[in-house]
């Protein structure tokens, strides 16, 4: 259809629409409703096509957002998708679970609402998979050259995705019983049913990568064995050493890190199994997260569909406000409330407190947390915590999730016996090439860069297998990002 240049004077926002509360918290389904190819076509009308896009800036793989956007608009669905792949290996993940930090910073968001680009995203990547426009690409050439990928989350898709397409061997380790990582066990199926990732891993596998699931490298296979075999390795395993909360009582059972609760979940959904002795349950119990943010999410909208009596979420930090204040200016990703879908389905949540000691029973249970307020002085740098004299209070729980962070990757294991060099933050050391201190061993990723965005593990991803292509053969046609 023709371009109309006022078409985001003209066409409002359509936010994206999820199935009823009372529905979806029965089940593990996907929470929100896939809308109309024609619904995706008006929207991408609203486009500006700027000239400074800076939804380029904010995307970390940077997508061709106004472009793709300009061929959704005039229903070029195949071309759009090309232009998508070209920049994401995961758009249908991106799609569904990026904070989308590339809204936050389209040029019609600073006095309007902006663009639907994730949703679009993934109305492209959804169309291109019903109408057939994706299909296994092998490689024309293979030069020989053999890569172990380590550790199967964002990270490790892309850069396997990407040595492969430059004619590599590329073999994609995991040491959990199935592919995928964070992306499989860490991320609940209501917001990413795992159909999305196998529908996804059964291309590359078509493509000539080797998928080797439940295999632990350094363990299954030794340090040794992995540097001869392969001419290069990058290690792409995540952050998994939890930020723990050292209190009085924290011994007390009952009280759990994050992932290992939405782990577990997972597992029970896919139909996996777990041993009864391990079973970490919110049914009837009154359930306490402890950490605001995305994954202290899905532990409240799990323990909502396990049934848990009560869910109370806390953070530390004051709430945030619901707008932009002059500390997060435009086009920079603010920091401002937001409720996620878990927490529209119920709970309570709780900000600006501070905790001080678990209390269990004589079984050795926990039953309650003690807590006082806090206030912070935003004067100082970094702001000054202080108590709020008279406002102790307790909170009842049977079950405590804490979901307060990761620290670095578990040094124990494969990163031991390389002997890698860590950074003063406990990652994964390496050069501006991501490789690390060990000869032939690159880094990417979480274990990497940190806790971050599954969209900055594609980029990391990426920017690794160039770096990779270029050490083994002097140069690299791949992208950087």
């Amino acid at each position: 259809m023709p371009k109309d240049p006022k078409s985001f004077l003209k066409i409002p926002r359509t936010k994206m629409q999820y199935r009823p509360v009372c529905e979806r918290v029965k089940d593990y389904r996907q929470v929100f409703v896939l809308r109309d190819d024609e619904k995706s076509v008006e929207q991408a009308q609203r486009c500006m096509d700027c000239g400074t896009p800076f939804c380029h800036w904010a995307c970390p793989v940077g997508n061709y957002i106004p472009e793709w956007n300009e061929l959704l608009m005039e229903g070029n669905w195949e071309k759009a998708f090309k232009l998508l792949n070209a920049t994401n290996n995961l758009p249908e993940i991106t799609g569904r679970v990026c904070p989308a930090p590339c809204e936050y910073a389209c040029v019609l968001g600073i006095n309007d609402d902006p663009v639907t680009i994730r949703e679009n995203e993934l109305a492209i990547i959804e169309h291109a998979f019903k109408n057939d426009f994706i299909k296994p690409n092998i490689p024309s050439k293979r030069f020989g050259k053999k890569i172990a990928v380590i550790g199967s989350g964002p990270a490790g898709i892309a850069a396997a995705d990407q040595l492969n397409k430059a004619g590599h061997l590329v073999t994609l380790f995991e040491k959990d019983k199935k592919l995928g990582g964070i992306l499989r066990y860490g991320i609940p199926d209501f917001k990413l049913k795992k159909w999305v990732i196998d529908r996804r891993l059964e291309i590359l596998e078509q493509e000539g990568i080797i998928l080797k699931p439940n295999v632990d490298v350094g363990k299954d296979i030794s340090k040794d064995a992995l540097l001869k075999e392969f001419d290069a390795v990058v290690l792409t395993g995540g952050s998994r050493t939890s930020r723990d909360l050292k209190i009085e009582g924290r011994d007390l059972k009952g009280i759990y890190f994050a992932m290992d609760y939405l782990t577990q979940s997972n597992r029970m959904v896919s139909s996996e199994g777990v041993k009864g002795k391990d079973l970490i349950g919110a049914w009837g119990k009154k359930v306490l997260v402890i950490g605001g943010g995305d994954t202290g999410s899905d532990c409240v909208g799990t323990a909502h569909r396990q049934e848990a009596s009560c869910v109370v979420q806390i953070e530390l930090l004051p709430q945030p406000e619901k707008s932009r204040t002059e500390d997060f200016p435009w086009p920079y990703y603010p920091m401002i409330l937001k409720t996620s879908t878990s927490h529209e389905e119920g709970g309570k949540r709780e900000w600006a407190v501070l905790t001080k000691k678990f209390i269990g029973n004589k079984k050795g249970n926990v039953t309650k947390l003690e807590c006082v307020r806090v206030e912070f002085d935003n004067s100082t740098s970094p702001p000054k915590m202080k108590e709020i004299k008279g406002s102790e209070f307790e909170i009842e729980a049977d079950l405590v999730v804490l979901a307060i962070g990761f620290l670095h990757p578990d040094h124990p294991g494969l990163l031991k016996d390389l002997g890698v060099e860590f950074d003063n933050r406990g990652n994964v050391k390496t050069d501006d090439n991501f490789l690390s201190s060990v000869e032939k061993v690159f880094a990417a990723g979480d274990l990497r860069r940190g806790q971050s965005l599954i969209v900055w593990a594609i980029s990391e991803g990426r920017t690794a297998a160039h770096n990779v292509d270029k050490y083994l053969m002097g140069n690299s046609d791949l992208p950087t990002i």
